[in-house]
């Protein structure tokens, strides 16, 4: 098992908070594993939208996801509200490492934690294309040490 079970709320740089829905249940009455990835992907992709990076219907490049992980650590049910942190692992010239944990309130370990890769490519073609300085610029303060 890797440290990701040792993240706290401090390690990250953004955060956003994500009520779960009745429908996220399974027949074990808690969230579905796919719905963590949902929430890894809601987390950054506001974050992304919020500072400028990724737009969906101006120019530019789009994040295609290459890589995901995820570890589990306790259930999250409904009706509970989970706070997704974010911060980026890696930035690199055309892709981008976002590490996620997330938390329930007033617990100090996380319910999940992981990490997902975007290779940036050009949206006609398809092709890698390197990172604006404008949006590594808007993305610097979110960078820290790989975990």
């Amino acid at each position: 098992m890797s440290g990701l079970k040792q993240a706290r709320r401090e390690d990250y740089r953004y955060r956003i908070e994500i009520p779960t829905r009745w429908a996220d249940a399974d027949a074990y009455g808690h969230v579905n594993n796919v719905i963590y990835y949902s929430w890894f992907d809601t987390a950054v992709t506001r974050m992304m939208y919020e500072r400028g990076v990724l737009s969906l219907h101006g120019p530019g490049a789009i994040g295609l996801c290459v890589e995901s992980h995820c570890e589990y650590f306790a259930p999250v049910e409904f009706p509970q509200t989970i706070e997704a942190f974010v911060r980026i692992g890696r930035l690199g010239d055309k892709s981008l490492r976002y590490e996620v944990a997330l938390f329930l309130p007033g617990d100090e370990t996380p319910a999940a934690a992981g990490h997902f890769v975007h290779v940036f490519v050009d949206r006609a073609t398809r092709k890698p294309t390197p990172l604006t300085l404008e949006n590594k610029a808007a993305l610097a303060d979110l960078v820290v040490a790989a975990a």
